[in-house]
């Protein structure tokens, strides 16, 4: 079997309403533009989420389904499915609907004429549709994650990426590293570069995070990331042979 262009990883955790419309939406955006492979992580849902998927296999043939027998979290749902994944490029999209599939070929058409050293394309949700808390926070997390990493990076919890299934997998891995993929990136020695996405309206099921946790996991994450980052050493390297 021809292994597609892309991936398209899309983690769930109980989005039982969310999942047939999102992959249609996928469908309708990339069908005929490129060959791609849909691959979804279900963390350990307790409500219908597989159920939805196996169903939808059926009448999908680019849909794959991975689950979790422990529930593991969103970065080990990513990470397992990007492992999986046959694409030597990946698309992510949270499985709440909130990012727009639309926005994916925008970002392969920005990968199509950037330098070969950006690894990255990270959507930068310019007209956030979330609570004005969370909008608040957000605003403020960002703010105080680019002082500390210098990632001149706007918003690095949009759930839309484009990035090498390569480079991704060369990074350190952590629970929640999804929130640093641009400063992980660069300290590899690889460009990223931000691309203003669309961005929506929850319209089933709720959010698994609050401002509460997302601040005492971000903190203790915020620093071990700058220390990766104090700590990183890259040295050029070139192979040898007996006549060189």
């Amino acid at each position: 079997m021809t292994a597609p262009e892309l991936s398209v990883v899309v983690p769930v955790h109980n989005e039982e309403a969310n999942i047939a419309p999102l992959i249609g939406e996928i469908l309708a955006a990339l069908r005929g533009r490129v060959a791609f492979e849909i691959v979804y992580v279900d963390d350990l849902s307790r409500d219908g989420s597989v159920a939805v998927l196996q169903q939808l296999q059926r009448d999908t043939p680019e849909l794959r389904v991975l689950r979790h027998l422990q529930q593991a979290g969103q970065s080990t749902a990513i990470r397992n499915g990007v492992k999986a994944a046959r694409g030597a490029w990946i698309a992510t999209l949270d499985g709440d609907g909130q990012n727009d599939p639309t926005d994916i070929p925008k970002l392969l058409a920005e990968r199509g004429k950037a330098a070969a050293d950006i690894k990255l394309f990270a959507g930068w949700r310019v007209n956030r549709q979330d609570s004005g808390s969370k909008r608040w926070a957000s605003r403020w997390a960002n703010r105080i994650r680019s002082r500390m990493l210098q990632d001149a990076t706007p918003d690095t919890g949009c759930g839309i990426k484009l990035f090498e299934r390569e480079a991704f997998l060369d990074l350190p891995y952590f629970d929640h590293m999804h929130r640093f993929l641009p400063a992980l990136m660069q300290r590899a020695g690889w460009k990223t570069l931000s691309v203003p996405v669309n961005h929506r309206h929850r319209t089933a099921g709720v959010s698994k995070y609050n401002n509460l946790n997302r601040a005492l996991v971000g903190i203790r994450d915020l620093r071990g990331v700058a220390w990766l980052i104090l700590r990183s050493k890259r040295a050029q390297v070139a192979e040898l042979h007996a006549n060189d």
